[in-house]
């Protein structure tokens, strides 16, 4: 479980094929305090640590072809920056929203501009899900208000501290992101299907 809240960014040095999946070894500061078998959101797709090089500030983790198939994981290519979080604590704040780490799919960016000290940004996809006007949606694992909430499209507002410490930095229209819907919606969501939609 996690919060959408970006603890910090991650360097993609290799990229290993093994059969379907891909190993990604990546380079962050906090590898130190990194343990295998550790869940780490990238880009919001949760991620199992399964080997550590702390002397030299990196990791590994692997993508099944389950994952590659529903996220951006298999677009990842060396030298890209990727966001982090570590799984929140039981006992600590909730500073962002309820994340999973489960991608349901991926999203176009359609529209980028800076309006008086904020940047918005605007997604499409064509997953059969629904966002919901002052709601949350995490993007690339960042959790973030759903603002002019529309069938099949919704923007975002990012302050310029999650912009400058995040992956939104070097987001461009056209580029594939991440997204994960808001949890709750997604239950109401499948509970009207069942039993309200006939």
């Amino acid at each position: 479980m996690f919060t959408g809240i970006v603890e910090a960014k991650s360097k993609i040095i290799n990229i290993i094929p093994d059969q379907e999946n891909l190993h990604f070894i990546l380079e962050c500061a906090l590898t130190p305090e990194f343990k295998i078998d550790q869940s780490l959101a990238h880009n919001g797709c949760c991620l199992t640590v399964v080997n550590l090089w702390p002397d030299q500030m990196t990791y590994e983790v692997t993508a099944i072809q389950e994952t590659l198939n529903k996220t951006t994981l298999g677009s990842w290519r060396i030298g890209d920056e990727i966001n982090i979080e570590r799984s929140m604590l039981m006992n600590g704040r909730l500073d962002g929203h309820i994340v999973q780490g489960h991608v349901d799919g991926v999203a176009r960016c359609i529209e980028k501009s800076f309006e008086e000290g904020s940047w918005r940004f605007t997604f499409t996809y064509s997953l059969d899900e629904v966002t919901v006007e002052k709601g949350s949606i995490a993007v690339n694992g960042v959790s973030l208000t759903v603002v002019n909430a529309q069938p099949k499209a919704f923007s975002a507002c990012i302050i310029p501290y999650t912009y400058e410490h995040t992956s939104f930095n070097s987001l461009s229209v056209n580029d594939m992101v991440n997204v994960e819907f808001d949890i709750l919606g997604k239950y109401a969501k499948k509970i009207l299907e069942r039993y309200v939609v006939k």
